[in-house]
């Protein structure tokens, strides 16, 4: 059996090592990419939309994302029809990140699938590893919150600005807070 290279235990949730000579190649690939799309602002969003798909994993017709943008590689992520991340959007790709169609997420939102050990000596040892981001369709994010490794966020649903996403968000449901919580309806 041919062992796993470290971008595929990447990918795979496993425990890897991010200074690997492939991942590290895809990451200066990403870098190069993010200075280049990071001064186009004034561009129109049909001039980004086409640098936008050189490095993402899939963007859908209409998509606008504004710069300043980063990610770790970009590769892992896809982006719906109609999405929009506003400025300052951080998504840290390391496992698959999905928005779905018509998400609308405010300035300075992070997506943020790395984790790392809570073990001290696996920390010490340098390896990391990453769980996946979904978010559905329609959902709107409030500027500054954070969702965490391994979230879903069920179509319709509101995340509030500045909260912290550390569990799944249920379609259609409003969370916000630190840690985000259930807004009750009304």
């Amino acid at each position: 059996m041919t062992a796993k290279t470290e971008k595929q235990k990447m990918l795979a949730g496993e425990p890897y090592r991010p200074g690997d000579p492939e991942l590290a190649a895809d990451a200066r690939r990403a870098r190069a990419w993010m200075v280049r799309y990071n001064a186009t602002l004034a561009a129109s969003p049909d001039e980004r939309r086409v640098l936008l798909r050189e490095l993402l994993g899939h963007v859908g017709a209409d998509a606008v994302i504004r710069p300043p943008f980063f990610c770790d590689y970009g590769q892992h992520i896809s982006v719906g029809d109609g999405v929009f991340l506003n400025f300052n959007c951080v998504i840290l790709d390391v496992a698959p990140v999905s928005i779905g169609a018509l998400t609308q997420v405010g300035p300075g939102v992070q997506f943020l699938t790395a984790d790392h050990p809570r073990n001290p000596e696996l920390r010490r040892a340098g390896v990391e590893s990453g769980r996946p981001i979904t978010v559905g369709a329609n959902v709107w994010i409030g500027g500054g919150a954070l969702i965490l490794p391994g979230v879903t966020v069920g179509d319709d649903a509101i995340i509030g600005a500045g909260a912290v996403v550390t569990r799944d968000v249920p379609a259609g449901a409003t969370f916000v807070g630190n840690p985000a919580r259930p807004l009750p309806r009304g």
